[in-house]
């Protein structure tokens, strides 16, 4: 009786189920698909959960360790299709990141150790008889792995650190020096070969701050080519007094360069690396229009970890690279001008490396020391960018970077929007009066990080780049710009602000640039 009383209800339910389907067909249809999506996330739920914890308990899946640094922007979720095996990206500037973030002093409580690695990155091979092969390659520091525990077992031979794992990792002063501040070629392809320019520069300032010399070292034209040579051009400043320029042209056959090295020779002057990573700085030029003569012969003894590592910008045909080896330096020797001489001995000093095509490129760019902390700060803007707005401006829309730095190197990293600029100074020039900045201010704000950047300018110069080629490489070719005048500008920086809860603070001397 049991048994025909319970299907006479399941016949009873499955009546009424059918019934109600048939009476209501679209709310029937909406309720089973809305329970089908309902599974079907539950299903790809548990096993992105999976996933997760299989590969979180196969380190080798993402290197090891217990932080994995990637690129900004990278959806930690994509780890679960594979790993970073299953990935084709890298960290930009990994030797920077390695070297001044995760193998800092600053982090030496916290890091144990830092390995780079490359999983899984695609290659192709061509065999002798020129058929090509797509390859997996990975590549790794071996002493580092194995400090981290994740170096896979070696089933023969050894697997030790060669010369190139250990100058990656722990490059001499000199080698790091050589790295960051080698020439370079032209990129190929590129269109206005004759505007090629790369040039070392150094500026060193009087202990009493009145006085000052920029020092250019340059190499402009097409150096895969005939046409270009090397000049070196040295420009004496003082307090309240007109600039006097000192220089030398010299033909290519004279000049010596590598994109190995950093030195480089151009005629009987020079700028070679010593082996301790000093850098050794001689000239010998004349005053255009006296011929008075100015020998120079310094050494820059730049500050352990405060440097930028550099970076090449490429956009069509445009391309700008820079670089600063020594953001913070000291300067022992001797400037002589007919004989008479001015003794540095542990005076400020500064030495950047700039290369690319500067046909109509112009920028905003600064360097300062605020106590015990040094700035830099910068924006290039291309031609193709001015072209597009129908004005040549120093800036365009992109924002600026400003780069802290402390005793313990690289500190924070801001970008400002805007820079600030009262022209309420004003300076006499061939063509009459020009308006240029008197004070400038960046601000930003990054989380809990605040920055205010104040400068206060009591000398400024300018150039007028339809010239020719004048100081920091313009060359002939950048007599489009509509705004020509290339001002130079010393003063006082003042910082404010605040990284990781620690108040920021401070004052010093630097040199600005603009155009106008």
């Amino acid at each position: 009786m049991s048994t025909n009383v319970g299907a006479i209800r399941l016949a009873m339910a499955q009546l009424l189920a059918w019934r109600s389907v048939a009476s209501r067909p679209l709310r029937a249809l909406l309720l089973c698909g809305g329970f089908g999506v309902g599974v079907g996330v539950m299903i790809v739920l548990l096993a992105v959960g999976e996933a997760m914890v299989r590969q979180a308990s196969q380190e080798r899946l993402v290197g090891g360790g217990t932080i994995t640094v990637l690129p900004e922007g990278i959806d930690i979720e994509v780890l679960t299709t594979g790993g970073l095996g299953g990935l084709f990206f890298s960290v930009p500037n990994a030797r920077f990141v390695h070297r001044q973030v995760l193998n800092a002093p600053r982090l030496s409580d916290v890091v144990t150790v830092a390995a780079p690695q490359l999983e899984g990155k695609l290659l192709y091979v061509t065999t002798a008889d020129g058929v090509e092969h797509p390859v997996r390659a990975s590549g790794e520091i071996p002493s580092a792995t194995r400090t981290l525990g994740a170096l896979p077992t070696v089933a023969a031979g050894a697997w030790e650190d060669d010369e190139g794992d250990r100058r990656w990792m722990t490059p001499t002063p000199a080698e790091l020096r050589h790295d960051i501040d080698h020439f370079h070629l032209p990129t190929p392809g590129m269109a206005n070969r004759n505007s090629w320019g790369e040039w070392h520069y150094f500026n060193v300032i009087s202990p009493d701050a009145n006085r000052w010399a920029f020092v250019s070292f340059i190499v402009g034209g097409d150096v895969t080519g005939d046409q270009w040579g090397g000049q070196v051009l040295v420009t004496l400043h003082e307090r309240g007094r007109a600039p006097r320029r000192f220089s030398r042209t010299i033909p290519k056959e004279r000049v010596r360069f590598s994109t190995r090295d950093a030195n480089l020779t151009i005629g009987n002057d020079s700028v070679r690396v010593l082996p301790d990573g000093r850098y050794a700085v001689r000239a010998d030029v004349r005053e255009e229009g006296t011929g008075t003569p100015l020998t120079l012969d310094m050494v820059l003894s730049p500050a352990p970890r405060v440097d930028f590592p550099g970076a090449t910008l490429v956009s069509g045909d445009f391309t700008s690279g820079y670089a600063v080896p020594a953001l913070r330096a000291d300067a022992t020797g001797s400037l002589c001008v007919a004989r008479v001489c001015e003794q540095f001995d542990g005076a400020q000093a500064y030495h950047d490396h700039n290369w690319g095509g500067w046909r109509g490129v112009t920028w905003e760019w600064g360097s300062a020391r605020a106590g015990a902390y040094t700035l830099l700060y910068g924006r290039v803007t291309p031609e193709d960018s001015a072209s597009a707005t129908g004005s040549a401006t120093a800036g365009g829309n992109a924002p600026l970077f400003v780069y802290v730095t402390d005793a313990q190197g690289f500190l924070a990293l801001f970008r400002p929007r805007v820079i600030r600029y009262n022209d309420a100074r004003a300076v006499q020039t061939a063509n009459g009066v020009l308006k240029v900045p008197a004070t400038a201010e960046l601000y930003d704000v990054r989380g809990s990080d605040t920055l205010r950047l104040m400068l206060t300018v009591d000398d400024a110069v300018a150039t007028d780049t339809r010239i020719g080629l004048v100081e920091r490489g313009d060359s002939e070719s950048a007599r489009a710009l509509q705004k020509p005048w290339f001002v130079q500008m010393a003063g006082e920086a003042r910082l404010e602000g605040r990284v990781r809860g620690r108040v920021l603070s401070g004052r010093g001397r630097g040199f600005f640039e603009t155009y106008r």
